[in-house]
């Protein structure tokens, strides 16, 4: 296993999902996204959280990890939902929040049964026929590699700022998303600036 797939979730397996070519299932996962947000309704919200779940069961994933995963990104759902209850009612908020609990199951299955490399290695190889538009297929790869392993990372961050804010008193969404969005955008910074001192930015 890779620097880069231990710092994911990858579990070697022969499931079916395993088994399967990256390229499908990384098609599958862009039409899902889609169809979540084409397809509109608390029903077809719950229709496709279920889909997730199956495909989180065929992927042979423990379920602690499952719990474990969705316990992190409850949170950041959560307080989406808030933003869309307030906004635009109960029922797009419940809409939201199932339909990034699904995104999250996903996403999940997706990284548990195929290789951070393999999946880079065919981005790049779908992407490479751009280049003679002037699209660097490596650089765009190492972003997408650099956004799977800030996963993590912002998960902890996210934890980090809620528990702080708990401490303080702070409920309201407010005081939970704007420190959070701050510090990520400074990690991003100290990223990009680490980048540029190696020369990749250049």
């Amino acid at each position: 296993m890779s620097f880069l797939d231990s710092l994911g979730v990858y579990r070697p397996g022969n499931s079916l999902l395993h088994r399967a070519p990256v390229g499908p299932k990384l098609l599958g996962l862009v039409v899902a996204s889609i169809a979540l947000v084409v397809v509109r309704g608390p029903l077809s919200a719950v229709l496709f959280l279920l889909g997730g779940a199956a495909l989180a069961v065929v992927a042979r994933i423990p379920l602690l990890q499952v719990l474990r995963a969705l316990r992190a990104l409850l949170l950041l759902a959560l307080a989406v939902a808030a933003l869309q209850w307030w906004s635009s009612g109960l029922e797009r908020a419940v809409e939201s929040l199932l339909d990034l609990l699904t995104l999250g199951l996903l996403g999940l299955t997706l990284s548990h049964t195929t290789a951070v490399t393999d999946m880079l290695d065919t981005f790049v190889r779908w992407i490479t026929p751009l280049g003679r538009f002037g699209v660097d297929a490596e650089r765009v790869a190492l972003t997408v590699g650099l956004a799977i392993q800030s996963l993590p990372a912002t998960l902890t961050l996210a934890l980090e700022t809620r528990d702080a804010a708990r401490a303080r008193g702070l409920r309201s969404p407010r005081a939970y998303l704007t420190p959070f969005v701050i510090r990520v955008v400074a990690r991003a910074h100290e990223t990009g600036t680490a980048l540029h001192a190696r020369g990749i930015g250049d």
